[in-house]
């Protein structure tokens, strides 16, 4: 058992002054708040903010509510967005133009409000080589054996491909995005798309012709008429049931003359691809094959 005059034993006491009366030559520790370290005040993980540290309005707005105003749309930043995409999306939504099923809008099932540049790109540039390479091979393929023939490579279809693939895959988005926000100030209860969601959809619905333009090396007429008519088919698919709900309630005219456009447009890209990249035919000239060709070459060189 303690002593009595030992200093450190425990006793119950209501104040200092008890304690101090008892035994004088005890020791007494006093720990003051102020001594406590900052770090074990705060309690841990809460987000502290230091008081020297100066912040702006709104950068105390942006920290409280996680979010940041969107860059404008000339700078990188704004288009840094676009090509923030997960490969798998990007495989979903070629799927989805190459299979399209009534009813699955295009916008709604694949894009979820997240359009992206990195797929459109890249399927256009895909199908630029795609075509000037093709058209090379098939010109060298339907004069091989000729003796009075010199292959030479044609680079200008490079050039001649990207314009016609780029013009279609941004110029028309942007005139029926135009045209739809137009309409959709004329008539209400109409559904509105953004200028990157119709580009969007434009640029993958490019996806078929990749394959297509392959198959128009062989030597077979019937077989690049067919798989026009398939890319057709498919391509356009997308296109109308994609765009067909944001012109729903209009004017039935509006409504024949929108998708009639639509669909025009992307048969012109088709046949005109067609017929001046894969225009010189194996038939004689003579053949009534021949002699449609020779038509529409003459059409499009004038």
């Amino acid at each position: 058992m303690a002593s009595k005059n030992d200093p450190f034993q425990f006793q119950e006491f209501d104040d200092d002054g008890s304690l101090l009366g008892a035994n004088r030559d005890a020791v007494t520790i006093s720990i003051d708040n102020d001594v406590i370290p900052e770090r074990q005040k705060k309690p841990a993980g809460l987000y502290h903010v230091d008081e020297d540290e100066d912040f702006s309005g709104d950068d105390k707005t942006e920290l409280l509510s996680g979010q940041r105003q969107n860059a404008p749309f000339w700078t990188f930043e704004y288009y840094q967005k676009f090509f923030d995409i997960e490969t798998h999306h990007v495989k979903e939504r070629i799927i989805g133009s190459l299979l399209p099923w009534p009813g699955k809008n295009f916008i709604q099932v694949y894009l979820r409000k997240n359009p992206d540049l990195y797929g459109p790109i890249w399927i256009c540039i895909t199908l630029v080589f795609a075509i000037a390479i093709s058209g090379n091979l098939f010109n060298f393929l339907v004069h091989l054996g000729r003796p009075d023939y010199k292959y030479t490579p044609e680079f200008r279809k490079v050039s001649i491909a990207a314009t016609a693939i780029f013009s279609y895959a941004w110029l028309v988005p942007l005139g029926l995005w135009g045209f739809l926000l137009w309409r959709s100030r004329k008539t209400l209860n109409l559904v509105s798309y953004s200028f990157m969601e119709i580009l969007c959809v434009y640029g993958y619905s490019l996806s078929i012709y990749i394959p297509v333009v392959i198959l128009w090396i062989l030597p077979f007429e019937w077989l690049r008429w067919c798989s026009i008519l398939v890319a057709l088919c498919l391509s356009g698919s997308v296109l109308v049931i994609t765009f067909l709900p944001a012109v729903r309630d209009d004017h039935p005219r509006v409504i024949v003359a929108t998708m009639t456009t639509v669909v025009v447009l992307n048969l012109l890209l088709a046949v005109g691809c067609k017929a001046y990249f894969f225009s010189k035919s194996v038939e004689p000239d003579h053949s009534p094959a021949a002699a449609v060709v020779s038509v529409i070459k003459t059409t499009i060189s004038t």
